[in-house]
């Protein structure tokens, strides 16, 4: 079902989400189809639109969706820094529609999760998709790409 999603300055986007228990799953999956259908409804408003954090529909638990070629869903995932590169973005995300912010992100990162059938697994990202799993994963801690911005001079309105 498509859900609401909670814009800037909604108060429950600035809070920790907690983990996700192996006896949840089955309420997950409720979940995690509301985040596909507003995911795909973000779509097709506004053109855009790769991941959702569970928080940013007002579900406060650690699972994010990621639609690419597939779905992948990352249950209580961890993230690690590869190394120190990084590389200025112009970040945008569904909480702000029309507002872009510069930030800076690791360039590469690994992230570790569970999945559907609780089993552990692991992604290696680069580029663009490291950008959007960190961002992804900032929800998780109540940390908005506003927060991160460069400057005062880092946001656009499109």
């Amino acid at each position: 079902m498509v859900k609401e999603i909670l814009l800037l300055g909604n108060e429950k986007l600035y809070e920790t989400s907690c983990d996700i228990k192996k006896e949840e799953l089955g309420e997950i999956k409720a979940v995690v189809e509301d985040l596909h259908d507003t995911l795909i409804e973000f779509r097709a408003t506004y053109g855009a639109g790769r991941a959702i954090a569970a928080p940013q529909i007002g579900v406060q638990k650690r699972l994010l969706y990621m639609l690419i070629d597939k779905p992948v869903i990352f249950i209580n995932p961890t993230l690690e820094f590869i190394d120190e590169e990084q590389m200025e973005v112009m970040d945008d995300c569904m909480s702000f529609p029309h507002l872009l912010v510069k930030v800076k992100r690791y360039k590469r990162c690994k992230i570790k999760y569970q999945d559907m059938n609780w089993q552990t697994c692991e992604m290696w990202l680069e580029g663009d998709l490291s950008e959007l799993l960190q961002h992804e994963y900032d929800h998780l801690d109540g940390i908005l790409a506003t927060m991160r911005a460069i400057n005062k001079q880092s946001f656009y309105y499109n």
